[in-house]
């Protein structure tokens, strides 16, 4: 007789369902990526190219967009378990309530780094960025750091606010002030290799977003039980 899955293997189920259903109907993703788009044309119509240079601008942008579509896919992300109180068939199968926040928060960034791949190549051909391959693959490599702390909040707060009236809003409400040291390092991160600079100081930066990501990821898988409703 087999035991109660571990910890691991319980997150990853959850995580490859949320996956497949958002892979069958990607309404989620696509409207993330319309956004990025959308926001990445509204901020490049309304730039004045004779008061900020593109290289100035485009970080900004970035982790604007970066910060804004992944709400949109962290808002849904316990939001799908209210039907049919699906939620409830998670808080009383044999698993580790911790199992649950790792399984959404894998799931989210997947969401989140699937966004990444969209706003990148966006941001660097509307802003004509005139970046190397090296320069894109240690953006890439910020912004894959970033999202693991962002995710790792998002998730949690996501799960607070999921049953109260006004979800959409008090969200972005609570996550965006945590997100902000993180939002703040990668951006400058991103300054130092747009701007062609050394990479070492990216280096430091990356040293502060690894140290949140740690402390994030534990904290808030620590609190999770103790969001959710039994």
């Amino acid at each position: 007789m087999t035991g109660p899955p571990g910890i691991l293997a319980a997150a990853w189920t959850i995580a490859r369902k949320d996956l497949t259903v958002e892979l069958r109907t990607r309404a989620a993703f696509l409207s993330a990526a319309v956004f990025t788009v959308l926001a990445a044309a509204i901020f490049l119509y309304t730039w004045d190219p004779t008061a900020v240079a593109a290289l100035d601008l485009a970080p900004g942008v970035l982790w604007v967009i970066f910060t804004f579509a992944g709400l949109l896919g962290l808002n849904r992300s316990f939001a799908a378990e209210l039907a049919d109180r699906a939620i409830d068939g998670l808080l009383i199968a044999p698993i580790r309530r911790e199992a649950v926040f790792l399984g959404k928060a894998f799931a989210n960034l997947i969401f989140v780094l699937g966004v990444q791949l969209v706003a990148i190549p966006t941001v660097v051909l509307f802003y004509n960025l005139p970046l190397g391959w090296g320069a894109i693959a240690a953006i890439a490599g910020i912004a894959v750091a970033a999202s693991i702390g962002l995710v790792a909040v998002g998730t949690l707060f996501s799960a607070m606010t999921v049953n109260t009236r006004l979800a959409e809003l008090l969200l972005p409400v609570l996550a965006l002030p945590f997100f902000l040291p993180i939002v703040t390092a990668g951006a400058q991160a991103t300054v130092l290799v747009i701007d062609g600079r050394p990479l070492t100081g990216a280096l430091d930066w990356m040293r502060v977003l690894v140290a949140f990501d740690l402390v994030f990821v534990l904290a808030c898988a620590v609190a999770y039980p103790f969001t959710i409703e039994t």
